[in-house]
């Protein structure tokens, strides 16, 4: 395990992602609006998820000079990712959304993880 990622760039594009994540959650397209609506979350809260990501990507980023906080960022989102599928899985809806954004931003997720700092 390493407390430093290494390599540096795939944290960089998974920060990059997640930031741009982040302001589609804002004014969702009607794609995100309709996932969010499909498993049952409230819009009143949308705005969290944001904050959830604008973090996580923060944490990505300065992870890269302070250690242990790039891994503890990408703990953070394969757990909000395995909610969010958990979050699919409990409302029953299971299309292209949950197999194509939802488990895939997991699996891009723990690959950063285990190829950046657990390797």
């Amino acid at each position: 395990m390493t407390i430093l990622p290494d390599p540096v760039w795939p944290v960089v594009v998974l920060a990059v992602v997640v930031f741009g994540d982040g302001l589609l959650t804002f004014r969702p397209p009607r794609t995100i609006a309709a996932c969010l609506d499909g498993v049952g979350f409230p819009r009143d809260w949308w705005w969290v998820l944001a904050v959830v990501k604008f973090l996580a990507a923060a944490g990505l980023v300065a992870g890269l000079w302070i250690p242990g906080l790039g891994a503890a960022a990408s703990v953070g989102l394969v757990v909000y990712f395995l909610c969010a599928a958990g979050a699919h899985l409990r409302a029953d809806y299971i299309g292209r959304d949950f197999w194509l954004n939802c488990l895939g931003m997991l699996l891009v997720c723990l690959a950063v993880l285990i190829f950046c700092f657990l390797t």
